[in-house]
């Protein structure tokens, strides 16, 4: 490597030596509650197939049917020749599983946020954001050039100190939250940032990732959760977690949805989602549609996890959703927890700064619909002997 480029090889060395250093697993199997990894049945704790569509029959023989008639690729953006009949087939079915006037659907989650907030918020203008907001909410915050006011974490005293403190600019003011955390599993209070939102004549935006599938009547999110219909202006949410599949969304006003296609850049300057990925995830949200069976065996599990975890001594945080911390602090150790319980035969990777604050790092276990109640005594069984071993319990 040249002179120049050895800046990489020096942080790389830097990732390793303080333990930051992600290695990545390569899986040779369907995803689903065991994986096989070099070889090896490992129990997986890793993935966010929350209702295990992942590799469901359904999903599959959907996209089947769908290749069969339509090909592979879309073959352009959605603006020039990109957009297909089931395209719109698919927007119009989340909006209806939302309960939206309408909804765009774009290439990944990250891509919905980076489509939602520089064409609401421009230089300017402000934006209130949590403090643990995702990378991608921050990236969106940071392309707007907008302003970026950060509040403390789920704290809406300060959140409406903030508002009470810029009240007097004249421009456009977003608020925007995460409504589930990923990291810790809590869940915004999203009712009463809607009503300082009303207060303040300020918008409201939520990127209900981890709660899509999982809050809300059969696994609309976290507005059906808190029965915010038409308050919130702009739900943002993720094909690749609960739905099994890929691709991203943004869900509201007919009028919100009309103007995003004209200005969302991801929308203007990247290719459609493919065709398989179009019609599995048609037939993820028909499921969700027809049956809540899933997302009430995915929270059986993740309550029963906790409350297992608990009992053998381990601080599992603040979560309150199936998303289940297992709190270590140092960095070093949380790797060597997640490599030791790799060997015995559980995949869970070990999450530290800065993707969580430094000393806050940790493993965390991301149950499924599709996992039994033997698969969880076996890695609770399993956490138990080697937090013992490491002093962690």
């Amino acid at each position: 490597m040249s002179s120049k480029m050895k800046f990489v090889e020096e942080e790389l060395k830097r990732l390793k030596d303080e333990g930051l250093y992600v290695n990545i697993r390569v899986i040779e199997s369907p995803q689903g509650p065991w994986v096989q990894i070099e070889g090896r049945r490992v129990l997986n704790l890793c993935s966010n197939n929350y209702l295990g569509l992942c590799n469901d029959p359904r999903l599959c023989a959907k996209a089947k049917e769908y290749i069969d008639k339509y090909g592979v690729g879309p073959g352009a953006v959605r603006t020039i020749a990109g957009t297909m009949s089931i395209h719109v087939e698919l927007e119009k079915k989340l909006a209806a599983f939302k309960g939206a006037e309408a909804a765009i659907v774009v290439q990944s989650g990250f891509c919905a946020n980076l489509s939602a907030i520089p064409p609401l918020v421009g230089k300017d203008d402000l934006i209130f954001s949590d403090e643990l907001n995702h990378a991608s909410i921050i990236d969106g915050c940071r392309l707007s050039r907008a302003e970026i006011i950060r509040y403390a974490h789920c704290d809406v005293k300060d959140l409406e100190a903030k508002l009470k403190e810029y009240a007097g600019r004249n421009c456009r003011k977003l608020i925007v939250t995460d409504g589930v955390f990923s990291m810790d599993g809590d869940i915004a209070p999203l009712p009463e940032i809607v009503d300082l939102a009303d207060k303040y004549g300020v918008m409201v935006m939520v990127d209900d990732a981890h709660g899509e599938g999982v809050l809300g009547r059969g696994g609309r999110g976290i507005v059906d959760h808190f029965g915010l219909a038409d308050r919130v202006d702009v739900e943002v949410g993720t094909l690749s977690k609960a739905f099994g599949v890929v691709g991203g969304f943004v869900a509201g006003s007919a009028s919100l949805v009309e103007y995003l296609r004209q200005k969302a850049r991801p929308n203007l300057f990247s290719s459609a989602l493919t065709v398989p990925d179009v019609a599995a995830n048609i037939a993820a949200v028909d499921i969700l549609e027809e049956s809540d069976n899933l997302v009430k065996k995915l929270w059986e599990n993740g309550n029963y996890l906790k409350q297992s975890l608990k009992e053998r001594g381990f601080d599992i945080g603040r979560s309150q959703t199936p998303i289940t911390p297992i709190m270590v602090g140092d960095a070093n150790k949380a790797k060597e927890f997640s490599l030791k319980l790799f060997d015995e035969g559980i995949f869970i990777q070990s999450i530290a700064y800065p993707t969580v604050p430094l000393g806050k790092a940790r493993l965390r276990a991301m149950v499924s619909a599709a996992h039994s109640k033997e698969d969880l005594d076996f890695a609770v069984d399993k956490f138990a002997k080697v937090g013992k071993a490491l002093g962690i319990i």
